[in-house]
This record gives structure tokens, sequence and C-alpha cells, in this order.
């Protein structure tokens, strides 16, 4: 070890272990034999105001492997509960996972730097902390390839490999990731206090939540309610998001909801490629119960389990009116989505020319219920459907028709969407759309073919291409057509992603 990283400061403050003891417990890495360097996020690093001169390759992978932290790093793993496909778990925690600190970004953003897959905490209740090369690399790509798609999501800082392996089905190498998060506070957070009726524990919680998230509210007169509402507002959004690229997260727990509104923890997650709303993908979800069309409706399941951990903080968990107070918020979540929904489906169609913030017209929204319908009847291909409207926006709509099996209905479908488009110039919509509507996503077929390369063989070219073209996902590379095209159908048909634990 270079003796000088001892010394290494990385500025960590530490808020989380200061305002809130007894949330966590205080656990050093489990120290790894041949740390070996995967990936690291130049970029993100820049932007978290790290010092990329002094981050060399060995100290990289010496520190984002566990094996020499910094001096003012306080390593700790996190409590929370959760319920687990609808089965409440009063504790869960970080199993694998160790805060480092908290960093302040250029923008005065505070935002957690974590590890995962460090070893063995108190929460990890039985299992051995590690991860596999493979759930590290696809958490790394996935993630940002959610950022270039500006959805809020947790983003990769570090992939390290460990020299060691870890058993699964079969001996896998390991590796370590090191997340960044605006924060790692979760539904089962808060779920792991009310179950133990820790009230105090509670507000404490609630109010650091505001205090970091929500600070717009904190001298509200009902801040909790207020707060419920804005957790309640930033999924909606961030659900629409998901699906409005074809996003399935495919473990919607209530301990892998944020309620900073960020998505986190991408295990048995995957983009759709023929549109159907009851794809599962997720080789646990037996029943389909995260199944892409019925995200909306888990995350506002989740909520209710939000609020009524706040209810003892709105009055009383017997108290109508504060029963009725945290309904009337929930009820919201639809009507919301609803809008987040038809607002960006209206834009990827191009039509959003007119007052900025104005929402879908009835016609637009009955366009857009008949496009959907249109996807699925014909089992077309989710990003190229919406990526060939924009080549149809200048009259060649050849490429969308070659996704139909017949061209009548698309055809009957271009005639009504044209005459809703306002009159500006073809090329400057189809631009626009071209904008929105991403050419590359991570395909579960060059996903696999990538960590499968790097798992396998140790060779990381093939996920660096596909990194390199999710990282700039709505401009077209005529090096890389390949990566812009489905899979068959046969791996579609059984294709199944599977947790990282």
């Amino acid at each position: 070890m270079n003796p000088s990283m001892m010394d290494l400061s990385l500025n960590f403050e530490h808020s989380y272990a200061e305002q809130l003891p007894g949330f966590y417990v205080s656990h050093r890495p489990t120290p790894v034999p041949q740390p070996s360097l995967l990936q690291f996020n130049t970029a993100l690093a820049a932007e978290l105001g790290l010092d990329c001169e002094k981050l060399t390759p060995d100290v990289v992978e010496q520190i984002f492997s566990g094996n020499a932290l910094p001096r003012d790093a306080e390593p700790l793993a996190q409590a929370y509960a959760g319920h687990q496909f609808g089965n409440f778990v009063p504790q869960l925690g970080d199993g694998r996972a160790l805060l480092l600190g908290e960093l302040l970004d250029q923008s005065g953003k505070r935002r957690d730097v974590a590890l995962k897959g460090s070893g063995v905490t108190p929460f990890s209740r039985g299992g051995d902390g590690k991860a596999a090369v493979g759930p590290v690399l696809r958490e790394y790509l996935i993630s940002e390839a959610m950022h270039a798609l500006d959805i809020p999501t947790t983003r990769a800082l570090a992939a390290v490999a460990t020299g060691e392996s870890v058993m699964r089905d079969s001996r896998l190498p390991g590796a370590v990731l090191t997340r960044v998060a605006s924060s790692h506070l979760r539904v089962g957070t808060f779920q792991y206090f009310a179950a133990r009726s820790q009230d105090d524990s509670s507000r404490k919680l609630a109010d650091y939540v505001i205090q970091r998230h929500y600070p717009n509210v904190s001298q509200d007169t009902h801040c909790y309610l207020s707060l419920l509402k804005g957790v309640v507002d930033r999924q909606a959004d961030l659900i629409a998001r998901w699906m409005l690229v074809g996003f399935i997260h495919g473990v919607m727990n209530t301990d892998n909801m944020a309620v900073s509104g960020e998505t986190i923890d991408y295990g048995p997650c995957a983009f759709m490629d023929a549109y159907d709303p009851n794809a599962v993908f997720s080789s646990i979800d037996h029943a389909g119960r995260y199944a892409f069309g019925n995200q909306p409706t888990v995350a506002v399941w989740n909520l209710a389990r939000f609020a009524e951990t706040l209810l003892p903080l709105l009055g009383n968990e017997n108290d109508e009116q504060a029963v009725a107070d945290a309904t009337a918020i929930l009820e919201t979540f639809m009507p919301t989505f609803q809008n987040h929904w038809y607002n960006g489906a209206r834009n990827k169609l191009g039509l959003a020319h007119g007052e900025t913030g104005a929402n879908a017209s009835e016609a637009e929204r009955s366009l857009i219920d008949d496009w959907f319908e249109l996807l699925a009847k014909y089992k077309v291909d989710y990003t190229l459907g919406w990526r060939y409207l924009a080549d149809a926006a200048e009259g060649n709509p050849c490429n969308l028709r070659s996704l139909f099996t017949t061209s009548t209905d698309v055809d009957n479908f271009l005639e009504r969407w044209r005459g809703l488009q306002d009159d500006l110039p073809s090329s400057n919509v189809a631009t626009k759309m071209r904008a929105t509507n991403p050419i590359y996503i991570p395909r579960n077929h060059l996903v696999e073919e990538a960590l499968s390369a790097a798992s396998d063989d140790g060779n990381l070219k093939p996920f660096e291409i596909l990194l390199q073209a999710i990282r700039r996902p709505f401009t077209e590379d005529p090096t890389l057509p390949q990566y812009a095209l489905p899979a068959s159908a046969e791996f579609t048909a059984n294709y199944r992603t599977f947790c990282g634990t």
C-alpha cells in the first residue's frame, strides 16, 4: 500500500451519522486479496469535486475496494426494514453495503458515497456480503444509462474486482461497486422505526429527510404532510419517466424506494424490446407483481406504507383526520402520474410545441392511448417505434411501417398524428423528437454479452463500447448499427434477470 494513502482525505462529511445516532451500526469493509480497477467514472468524480490527479488507478482500487479507506471515512451500515413482494420483514438493513460518508458536490448538493459488495455487516442475515463482477457492472451500466436518459438515479463512481470468487450457482469473480446517491434513505428506513413504535426516531428521521431533500417544506404548519406530498410527487414523476423509456425495475420492494425520488437498486431490472404492458423479466417475480404496467399501482402501495409510518407524526395512528389527510395526498398520485405520462408521451410524439407546461389535450391523450394500443397489438419494438416516428415526421414512414405486419393501422395513426402537429417545419419536429426518443438503450442481449465477456473472460471491451453508446443515447453513431437493434424473439422469450445477491 502506498504510505501516502493513509493520509488521503476526500472531504467527507457525516450528517447522517451525526444527526441520527442509533440508525446504523459502524462497521469496516472486509479486505480483499487483489483489488483491480474495472471502471472509474472520472466525469462523476469531477462533479463530486474529487481531485482526480490524486486518484490514480492504484489509489482508486485500494480505496474503493475497501482495503485502504481515506482517513475521513466513517463506514457504517444503515438500518431499514421493508415489504418484499408484499411480505413485511422488520429488519433488513445494509447487508453488503457501507456508507463511507457524504460529499458536497460542485453545485453544493449533498451526496452519499457507499460501497456495495464490501463484505458481511451486522445486517447480513447469513449472506456473504459480497458481490460478483456481473451484477456490479450491470448496476454501473444501467445507472449510467438512466442518468443519460435524464431519469433521477443513483450513480456508479467505481467498480473494482476483488481477486476472489463468490459462490452463487457457481463460482464467480468478485467485485465492489461504489455508488453515489442523493441519500440511501428508503421507505423501508421509516418502516424500521415505525415497526418498533419508535415515534421519536421516526420524527428525527422525517426532520432529517425534510432538511436534506425537501427544505422548502420545513416551515410548513403541517410539514410531515408536505413531506408525504413531496415524496408522492417525485415518485409519480419518476415512475412515468421509467415507463416512457420502457424500463422495468423488477423488484419494487419498499426497501428499494428512495424517499429522495431517485432510482435505487438495479437488480433484476430490464428494458423492454417489444412493447408489452405485462412484461416481466425478473426470475423471482412469478406472479408479475412488478410487471411493467403494474409499476404505478405498486408505487401507490409502497407510498401507502410510507404514509402509515408518518401517521403518529400527523396526530395519532387512530386519528381519523390524520388518516383522511394522508389518504387525500395518496389519491393525488395517479392523476399526477397520468399528467407526467401523457405530457411525456406528448413530447415524445413531437406535439409539445405550444404553451410551456401545458397539459396534453383530450385529443392528444386519445392519440397517445391509441399509439400504445398499436404498439401492443403488433408487438412493436418500444424504442424503435418512438425513434422511427421522427423519420415519419420528415415524410419517410418506411422504417416505422417495417415494424408493423400491416400498414393500414399505422397509416391511419400517422394521419391523425399529423393533424395534431403545429405548423412547424418537419425537420424541426424530427430534430426535437430525436432529442427525446433514444436510439440506444441497454438492450438486454447486449448487456448480457458485455457482462459475460467481463465475468468469464476478463474482457471489458464489449462493456466499454456499450457504455459509450448508452452515455449518448439520443445521438446515432454510424459505427454502432447493431446497438440499435432488438434481440431476437427467441432471446426475449426466454430472457430472465436475477438479483445480484
